[in-house]
């Protein structure tokens, strides 16, 4: 059987903690070359998932040069997003992009006109959407059990997460803190089951409350308040062009004890549905012969993102192979370009919408 040959750029967090543990498991896929700004840690990760006679890049442009390369995953600062991935389509590669899809919506934008005039194939990673949680509550929307979605709850909430390694809290090089790092994920799982993408109006604050406390109580060990130049919490109300709304919650640092990320409640006119912080099940809760209910869902607890394994209920996993699938055999896309700028597009707005103490119409 002939491999897709694979370079990575960005050889970091993301690509130890999801994109090549995943590769790993896929027969038809070899990781070919590894590219990183700091090449020990491009060795590091040729060394331990690379094919025999992987090579080792500190250049992305010199890794594209290379015409057996079939796909390129970009796994870098969101600020860098769009130049690579425009630069491997245009170099005749296809591209999975981490998420966000891009550090603002013009950048996207221009994501998406390169995969239109290149012909390559693009997404971008949500592995969110293939956690057991996650496509049992898509079936349920599908098959319209819900009714019509009009009102969704996108929660990603920390008490005390602030990620102080890498670029996370540098706002040059990521575009902003947890509205764009965890509630993009929360708000793609609540556009993507309503399957609404016509976004009409968004209104958002964001804080700098907790970010300034020094020797602060985290879970990764204090951070450097010098350092911290984005927000440590975001809120955004976004109404769709047929009147649904969603309340989009993202903070690193919030003194909550309702907290988890990744999450979604949806509420439709015959249902209503919420996930378990620990993605472990759904509650359902609806009207049948003048009566409430409720039904609890148990799930597969391996929908946990990148968790020790490797069977077929990794999201991360699921996610390698969907992908394959339609690079090989052009099967349908599970997360398309064109939803993700969306999303990004969105972000934006509330960012804006803080900044300026105006709604923003789209």
């Amino acid at each position: 059987m002939e491999k897709v040959r694979v370079g990575l750029v960005g050889v970091g967090g993301i690509a130890n903690g999801k994109h090549m543990p995943a590769l790993s498991k896929l027969p038809n896929v070899e990781i070919v070359a590894f590219c990183d700004l700091i090449e020990e840690r491009a060795q590091k990760g040729a060394k331990e998932y690379g094919a025999p006679g992987a090579e080792v890049y500190t250049d992305y442009r010199k890794m594209l040069e290379r015409k057996d390369i079939d796909v390129v995953h970009v796994l870098t600062p969101n600020c860098s997003h769009a130049e690579i991935s425009i630069a491997a389509m245009e170099a005749g590669k296809d591209v999975m992009c981490e998420k966000p899809m891009a550090i603002n919506y013009e950048q996207a934008c221009q994501m998406l006109e390169a995969k239109k005039r290149t012909g390559r194939k693009l997404t971008i990673g949500y592995q969110n959407r293939f956690r057991q949680d996650s496509l049992y509550m898509k079936t349920l929307c599908e098959n319209n059990e819900l009714g019509d979605i009009y009102y969704a709850r996108a929660h990603a909430v920390r008490r005390r997460g602030v990620p102080t390694w890498g670029v996370f809290i540098d706002e040059e090089k990521q575009g902003g803190g947890p509205l764009i790092d965890i509630g993009t994920h929360a708000l793609d799982l609540s556009m993507w089951m309503m399957d609404n993408y016509e976004p009409e109006l968004v209104v958002g604050s964001v804080y700098h409350k907790l970010s300034s406390r020094k020797n602060a109580a985290n879970k990764f060990g204090s951070w450097d308040p010098a350092k911290f130049t984005v927000e440590d919490s975001a809120f955004g109300f976004i109404k769709f062009k047929n009147g649904a709304t969603v309340n989009l919650e993202a903070s690193w640092a919030l003194n909550a004890m309702n907290i988890g990320e990744a999450m979604t409640t949806l509420c439709g006119t015959e249902g209503g549905v919420h996930m378990d912080a620990d993605y472990s099940g759904l509650h359902i809760n609806g009207e049948a012969h003048g009566k409430l209910y409720t039904k609890d869902i148990e799930l597969d607890m391996g929908g946990v993102a990148f968790y020790e394994g490797g069977s077929e209920t990794n999201p991360a996993v699921l996610e390698a192979q969907a992908w394959y699938s339609h690079v090989t055999n052009n099967t349908p896309l599970t997360t398309l370009p064109e939803q993700a700028a969306k999303v990004t597009q969105v972000l934006e707005a509330i960012y804006e919408s803080a900044k300026t103490g105006e709604a923003v119409h789209l």
